[in-house]
């Protein structure tokens, strides 16, 4: 939240990450898309090496490894946040003049947040496909970075829309799980 605020803050600053830095071919570079091509691949990195940890399985967590460094740890929160804060920013920016309403957005959101962050984590804790699931939205949202930041504009529509039925059709899997018995599918003869 206040890294957020502080980039609310600093509009100026963020104002200068739209101006072309260099360019590519005929795509001009601004530090915006650095940002956003970085923590989009970031994500797609950090996303798939988790999903290749809990397919792995036992055999996965029998080999010793180091555990991450709280450095480590922290530079991965920090930039998470900062791809994330930038992007929210910059939409703020575009769509609100006034600091005050925006920096009431964001510390909103915030809260928003915070209470709901221990009730979904145990949701998500208590059923795994739901956590693998989370884990192919970090994908698809480390896809949608690394295209912003490339030049490609992905309707955010799009992937709202993907990501809504993929969770309509998970919580249909859980809701079917439930039952006692289970559930099994005709094998209708076809018509002709």
């Amino acid at each position: 939240m206040v890294m957020r605020i502080a980039l609310l803050l600093s509009i100026t600053w963020i104002t200068r990450l739209t101006q072309p830095l260099f360019a590519i071919a005929s795509f001009e570079v601004t530090g915006r898309a650095l940002i956003l091509f970085a923590g989009g691949l970031f994500l797609l990195g950090k996303s798939t090496q988790e999903i290749h940890d809990k397919l792995e399985g036992a055999q996965a967590q029998e080999k010793p490894g180091r555990a991450p460094s709280f450095g480590s740890v922290l530079a991965q929160v920090l930039l998470l946040d900062l791809v994330f804060s930038l992007d929210s920013v910059i939409t703020a920016v575009g769509m609100v003049d006034q600091i005050g309403v925006m920096i009431a957005a964001v510390v909103i959101a915030v809260l928003f947040m915070m209470l709901f962050a221990g009730p979904i984590s145990a949701f998500v804790e208590r059923h795994p496909t739901i956590k693998m699931l989370a884990l192919s939205f970090l994908l698809l949202i480390g896809v949608n970075l690394v295209a912003e930041g490339a030049g490609f504009h992905i309707p955010k529509g799009y992937t709202y829309f993907a990501m809504a039925f993929s969770v309509f059709v998970e919580m249909l899997n859980l809701r079917i799980r439930k039952r006692t018995a289970a559930v099994h599918l005709r094998n209708a003869a076809p018509r002709i």
